[in-house]
């Protein structure tokens, strides 16, 4: 795939991250995310008995999905109607990250998540369910007061994150492609905002995208967030069903 918003061919390249929960929660954990939370499968949108197997609240759901030529039309679409965003400071009601970083969509969708897992406590700091002292507390930290570009270059040279990611995606129950190969499946990530909303993030667009609003009892999981966000977001993909799931929530053990 190739598009104006994708990295360029001379960008950094990391090893594209397995959709799984076991090796997602790894990368978090290693990165400094608080070990009350994990990633979780979530095998139905649509199920109350299934989705009453994930731990709430739910504070992030990542969507895994092949970028088609009808994902493409409306990305375009919708992105020509937006601004580029210029958002920093813990005043945002979310954190967002571009991507510059090739085939870093599956990382950078858990920094999305991991940076806004408090987001809809309108109390609490961007960030605040990290361990103090480690890489994501330190990044996190140095970027949030950034605007976008500078937080995207901030990726692009910390050592300590390709690392991880590197150590976790060489590990995947498929063998990993190469760094630099073309790979077809995108994540996107929902997240309650700070504001109430829920915002889609996606590394690939020009910003955040507000979706609508949440009141202060629902998750991302909840019928209302499903609705506005992952639901309406399959509808467009209806030809094509290689998708999944995972949500960032409590842990099990």
């Amino acid at each position: 795939m190739s598009t104006a918003a994708d990295p360029s061919s001379l960008a950094p390249a990391f090893i594209p991250l397995e959709a799984n929960p076991e090796l997602m929660t790894s990368l978090l954990h290693t990165l400094g995310l608080s070990r009350s939370l994990a990633i979780h499968d979530v095998y139905s949108l649509t199920e109350p008995s299934l989705l009453a197997f994930i731990p709430r609240p739910a504070h992030a759901l990542l969507l895994v999905f092949p970028v088609s030529a009808a994902y493409e039309s409306h990305r375009l679409a919708e992105d020509a109607l937006q601004p580029e965003y210029e958002g920093k400071g813990p005043q945002e009601p979310v954190v967002w990250f571009p991507q510059t970083i090739r085939n870093a969509c599956g990382l950078i969708g858990l920094l999305h998540a991991a940076a806004n897992a408090n987001a809809g406590d309108s109390s609490s700091i961007p960030g605040a369910i990290v361990e103090p002292g480690t890489d994501l507390d330190r990044l996190l930290a140095a970027a949030i007061p950034l605007p976008p570009a500078e937080r995207a270059r901030l990726l692009e040279r910390d050592g300590a994150l390709a690392a991880a990611h590197r150590g976790v995606a060489e590990q995947g129950d498929t063998t990993a492609p190469a760094a630099t190969d073309d790979v077809d499946l995108h994540y996107v990530c929902f997240v309650k905002g700070r504001d109430g909303g829920l915002w889609e993030m996606d590394g690939r667009r020009k910003g955040p995208l507000r979706r609508g609003d949440l009141d202060a009892s629902e998750d991302v999981l909840s019928e209302k967030a499903l609705a506005l966000g992952p639901l309406k977001f399959l509808e467009r993909e209806s030809a094509d069903l290689r998708f999944s799931c995972v949500a960032l929530a409590g842990s099990l053990d």
